[in-house]
């Protein structure tokens, strides 16, 4: 189809937005004058054009896990004092924060410690680190899930609500003591439901 510079330029604006490709839109203008200028083939501009939409998405995504995680916003490995307390091995928990090796299996981390060692700045770092890498984390005090698994067990929604649990990579419960005779079943069939769905998928 034969348009001039203008005409493209005019409808280039309502394209975009019907496609949903915000990224483009705002940095077609920039980047097809500077094609113009410096003689790009059409396919570098294309390929420019979307490596922007797809980074701008992958960032958005992230940012939109990260706050539908519940994970504590801060806590992160670069606020981190891996001096204190004693016995952290960082390497260790950089590896962990990869997700490799334990992820996929099913795996599980239990961090105990007295009170203020920085248990939940640990996990929750891991947990911000998995995101960054693409995985979905969600973060709840134990007595949370359980009220919520006791909730959807007595509304018949609990099939739902455990769909909803398997789309997360990592579950990370703060605070993991509970009443055994009322609380500890949920959290059981819960978890034995994700490693069988782990063990499964190997």
């Amino acid at each position: 189809m034969s348009r001039t510079k203008d005409q493209a330029a005019a409808v280039l604006p309502t394209l975009l937005s019907a496609l949903r490709l915000p990224s483009i839109s705002r940095n077609w203008k920039h980047l097809t004058d500077t094609a113009d200028r410096d003689g790009w083939p059409a396919a570098n501009l294309l390929a420019c054009l979307l490596e922007i939409e797809m980074a701008e998405r992958a960032s958005r995504r992230i940012q939109r896990h990260r706050e539908q995680s519940g994970l504590p916003a801060g806590k992160t490995f670069a606020t981190f004092d891996f001096d204190f307390p004693s016995g952290i091995r960082k390497p260790h928990l950089l590896s962990l924060a990869t997700g490799e090796g334990w992820i996929e299996s099913g795996g599980n981390i239990l961090i105990f410690g007295q009170s203020g060692t920085g248990k939940t700045h640990v996990i929750a770092a891991i947990g911000h680190a998995l995101i960054d890498a693409g995985r979905r984390v969600l973060f709840s005090t134990t007595t949370e899930m359980v009220q919520k698994l006791q909730a959807a067990r007595r509304e018949l929604s609990l099939p739902s609500m455990l769909d909803k649990l398997d789309k997360y990579d990592l579950i990370v419960l703060d605070s993991c003591a509970v009443r055994r005779d009322v609380e500890s079943p949920s959290l059981g069939a819960t978890f034995a439901r994700r490693v069988a769905r782990a063990t499964q998928h190997k």
